[in-house]
């Protein structure tokens, strides 16, 4: 892409000036799934809500708060405070382009830092101008739309969810051994302190024998539905409290 097509294409599909941010991260995922599996996951759910809504699609931050998986080799991490500027940079470079509204995408729950990224955004403007997507009710719903059995909690890494979503967007790069890679560790009171490796010796926290092509197609299908009102929320006529 030139600058001339990305001007065009800015044009053409942020005309509700927003855009759309993959955000992943670069950690072990187990012996059955890539490192890339979260920017994977974020990229396929920002690219089907920007293709559904016209949004100005971003490419995706690939390393981001990974630290929990520190225990294992090819994990790659970056501080919350430089994952912190780093999207402050990219909203305000947006903004030199008349793009105001940054919907962020996170395909890593250990990005908490972005929670208080957006919180202070749409504190610090007039408007709602940032939102975060998909949070832990939408996984919720999209879980039950596709019929996966295990819990957000129990199914916290590389299990049934992750590899249903990797067999349904990029089936080469899962191994085979997600069949025998069940590992259940419901009970983590002291993560932020031991990371996942105090609970886990393969990195996996989950279920992934369960997975299916199926279900992590059902799973991209409800996220991108569930999306429109998120979007709503940031359009100038939005009324959160109508």
């Amino acid at each position: 892409m030139t600058w001339i097509t990305s001007a065009t294409t800015a044009n053409s599909r942020a005309s509700s000036g927003t855009a759309v941010l993959p955000i992943g991260s670069f950690e072990q995922h187990g012996d059955h799934l890539p490192l890339a599996t979260d920017t994977m996951i974020a990229s396929a759910v920002a690219q089907r809500v920007a293709d559904a809504h016209e949004l100005l699609l971003l490419p995706p931050i690939t390393i981001s708060c990974s630290h929990e998986h520190a225990a294992w080799p090819g994990t790659v991490s970056i501080s919350a405070t430089t994952l912190t500027l780093i999207v402050q940079d990219i909203r305000r470079s947006l903004a030199l382009s008349g793009i105001e509204r940054l919907v962020l995408v996170n395909g890593h729950g250990g990005n908490y830092v972005l929670s208080n990224i957006v919180q202070q955004g749409n504190a610090e403007s007039e408007a709602p101008c940032m939102a975060l997507y998909p949070g832990r009710d939408e996984w919720t719903t999209a879980r039950a739309a596709a019929g996966i059995s295990t819990s957000n909690s129990s199914d916290m890494h590389a299990g049934e969810l992750e590899t249903s979503m990797l067999l349904g967007i990029a089936p080469d790069v899962v191994r085979d051994s997600y069949l025998t890679a069940d590992h259940t560790a419901d009970h983590r009171p002291h993560l932020l302190v031991l990371g996942v490796g105090g609970y886990s010796t393969s990195g996996v926290i989950g279920r992934p024998s369960l997975a299916t092509p199926a279900k992590g197609h059902a799973v991209l299908n409800s996220l991108t539905e569930q999306f429109a009102g998120f979007l709503d929320l940031l359009l100038p006529s939005a009324n959160p409290l109508a």
